[in-house]
């Protein structure tokens, strides 16, 4: 997976929710120790047998859908640190990045100001569509990730935003 390649030794990073953080977890194979905060149960039970990885589950009101917290509680623990990266997915890519769900959004927020550089991993069928709550401005957005079906005139638009575009070889999320 593209993004894993991004992980540095003894890197401190969030990971957010979703079936595309799951896969990124998946991948993850840490040279040397690392520091992981997630608000996905999913992802910390993939990295839990991982003995180089530190993980800090985010604790809040559980997602059933998603098996991941989102609320206040989560945001406020957020205050305490400074990561590299966050490595987010989204639902949508149009006017910024959109999530389904309000109160993700909220923490996506959180987590973008807590990481010095937001990584989105997002397949081409995510842009120009608009989802119901907005994350950030593309502007917020430092790379993204996607597939080869992106049209090149998208991937050029966002290059010209200063936003830095990787195209994986494969439209699968295990290849992004």
């Amino acid at each position: 997976m593209k993004a894993a390649s991004l992980i540095t030794p003894k890197d401190s990073i969030l990971i957010a929710s979703g079936t595309t953080m799951h896969a990124l977890a998946r991948s993850i194979v840490p040279a040397d120790e690392l520091t992981v905060i997630t608000a996905s149960m999913e992802v910390s039970n993939i990295l839990a047998s991982e003995k180089n990885i530190y993980i800090i589950q985010l604790g809040g009101i559980l997602r059933h859908s998603s098996l991941s917290v989102v609320g206040k509680y989560a945001e406020n623990i957020l205050a305490d640190f400074s990561c590299s990266k966050l490595f987010i997915g989204v639902d949508d890519l149009d006017f910024g990045i959109t999530t389904t769900n309000m109160m993700e959004a909220s923490l996506n927020r959180v987590m973008m100001q807590t990481a010095q550089k937001t990584i989105v991993l997002a397949d081409s069928s995510k842009f120009g569509r608009r989802g119901f709550s907005k994350i950030a401005d593309m502007e917020d957005v430092d790379h993204i990730i996607t597939d080869s079906r992106i049209p090149p005139s998208t991937a050029l638009r966002l290059e010209e935003m200063g936003i830095e575009v990787t195209i994986a070889d494969s439209v699968h999320h295990n290849s992004i």
